[in-house]
């Protein structure tokens, strides 16, 4: 069913008009309240449990974090004060700031953090690369966290400062001791913000009221990292899938913010002189098409290599990003624009595509016309686009290519069953990484090839792993540029994910609605205020 204007303020009407006891408070004025439309729904309160963004920006409003990574990229202490290492570089030190509570009115204490870290580490990548190097996590007093570790880890701070997802939110100790497989459904944190659930509409609204027992940082804000401040009363985040929609609700002043705009509406916007055009993040976003390593055709290189020369990036970015300020081609397995972008292994990307050398290719795996399951998720524009255009060109090379269309939180279900494509799996998914998670071999989940311990699509590959721990290892960054090649010509013959282009989508927001942070990973609503 299309979204109208109509029946996006009809929600909020009918919270409006609901009675007083259905109220959490008393609803704030419409200049402490900052309405936005994000890229899609929320799949689920647990932003542990997986790396959609949409469940990051809900746990970035209600969660913190004990470290946040800066607009340097560095690691910054948040919820922790006082820190340190052992002279040997094995005993990692946290002290928890004094006076932090959860929403419930509790103390947030040193076993919360323990059992949230422990948690957070079996479903992200960069925790279950630190945890194999960690001997205990383990409370010291009630404030107090140690880390003991088998070896010297330097990137520990940096592996619970990202902002890639899952973010390492803490929880109290009664959710993180949820069983990391399992969502959790309760949702108190001790961020800027407190989920308002009366008010919440699962599909449709989700509510957020200022914590007034939030204590923020006086350092200013910077990407995830310094005072968290929020300066308006309520966020109110609108499950908008209709772009002309939310365009049309921004330009009436219905909403104040739309994360990604069609780009067809851009011109009109640079013209709209209440409206402002601003980054979403520096280095954009990378799209990536999953394949699943478990089940043919895909568990044969030779049917990965196939789709790496079949796709045509640019057909990919022009079909949603239009103008070519906004989109990039890109065949560096580390994201373009960074220090770790090079030219290793990438005959596929300056002489592609190339449909017979893909055809041949397919031939040589032994695939012989089994339907290929792919999932479309039609409620987010770019991930339907490109699902799309990957049909056409998959078929074209030979695949049997079964398109199922679903939205966004369907995906994410689905993208988690191990099971072969006719039972409930699937073969290939269509998602995307920002650019700074994708440059960071550790960073983002997908990088890793720990096969079925790792992420949605499972990749296995022994030296890969190895170069990632070198990676880790090197004493500096030509060391880390040298190993970063080495990784992209290896990855580029085992083909974990294939690359469909690199893009930094504007975000739209109201003139008179500022403080915004482009920030990788999530949408701040801290910083932001309303006139």
């Amino acid at each position: 069913m299309k979204t109208t204007r109509r029946a996006l303020m009809g929600g909020a009407a009918a919270v409006a008009a609901a009675p007083a006891i259905v109220r959490a408070q008393p609803a704030p004025p419409a200049n402490r309240t900052v309405r936005a439309i994000l890229h899609g729904d929320i799949p689920t309160f647990d932003p542990i449990w997986t790396t959609a963004n949409m469940a990051a920006n809900h746990g970035a409003l209600v969660y913190d974090t004990l470290f946040g990574i800066d607009e340097k990229v560095t690691a910054q202490p948040q919820m922790i004060g006082r820190h340190g290492f052992s002279d040997d570089k094995l005993t990692l030190t946290m002290e928890l700031r004094e006076g932090l509570k959860w929403s419930d009115g509790t103390d947030v204490t040193s076993r919360d953090c323990v059992a949230s870290i422990r948690r957070w580490a079996v479903r992200d990548g960069a925790g279950q690369h630190m945890m194999e190097r960690v001997a205990d996590v383990s409370p010291g007093d009630a404030r107090t966290i140690i880390i003991k570790f088998k070896e010297p880890y330097g990137i520990a701070l940096d592996a619970m400062a990202k902002t890639s997802t899952p973010f390492c939110f803490m929880m109290r100790e009664k959710e993180a001791l949820t069983d990391p497989m399992q969502k959790i459904e309760t949702t108190v944190g001790s961020g800027p913000f407190i989920m308002n659930e009366r008010e919440t509409r699962p599909g449709t609204q989700y509510v957020y009221d200022k914590n007034p027992a939030y204590r923020p940082r006086s350092e200013p804000a910077s990407w995830i990292a310094g005072g968290k401040v929020a300066h308006v009363d309520r966020v109110i985040i609108q499950n908008v899938p209709d772009a002309q929609t939310a365009i049309a609700a921004l330009q009436a002043g219905e909403v104040d913010y739309v994360e990604t705009p069609s780009l067809d509406s851009v011109p009109e916007l640079e013209r709209d002189r209440d409206i402002m055009l601003a980054p979403r993040s520096p280095l954009g976003d990378v799209g990536w098409i999953r394949l699943n390593f478990l089940h043919p055709p895909f568990n044969n290189a030779k049917a990965r290599q196939a789709v790496l020369w079949a796709v045509n990036q640019e057909n990919h970015m022009k079909a949603t990003f239009v103008d070519p300020r906004f989109y990039q081609k890109c065949g560096a397995y580390l994201t373009c624009g960074t220090p770790m972008e090079n030219d290793a292994n990438t005959d596929w990307f300056k002489n592609g595509p190339n449909p017979e050398r893909a055809r041949q290719l397919l031939r040589e795996s032994g695939y012989n016309g089994e339907p290929v399951t792919l999932l479309q998720a039609t409620s987010i524009v770019y991930m339907n686009n490109t699902a799309q255009i990957l049909a056409q060109e998959l078929r074209g090379i030979g695949f049997n290519i079964q398109v199922v269309p679903m939205d966004w939180s369907g995906v994410v279900q689905r993208r988690a069953v191990k099971a072969a494509p006719d039972q409930g799996g699937w073969n290939i998914f269509i998602t995307s990484a920002d650019g700074l998670s994708s440059s960071n071999p550790i960073w983002a989940a997908a990088h890793a090839a720990t096969g079925e311990r790792g992420w949605f699509g499972w990749p296995s590959d022994e030296k890969h792993e190895q170069l990632r721990n070198a990676w880790v290892s090197a004493p500096d960054l030509a060391s880390r540029q040298r190993i970063a090649r080495e990784m992209q010509e290896n990855a580029w013959n085992f083909v974990p994910t294939v690359y469909y282009g690199q893009w930094k989508q504007p975000v739209a927001h109201r003139r008179n609605v500022t403080g915004w942070i482009a920030t990788p990973g999530c949408v701040p609503f801290w910083n932001v205020r309303k006139t």
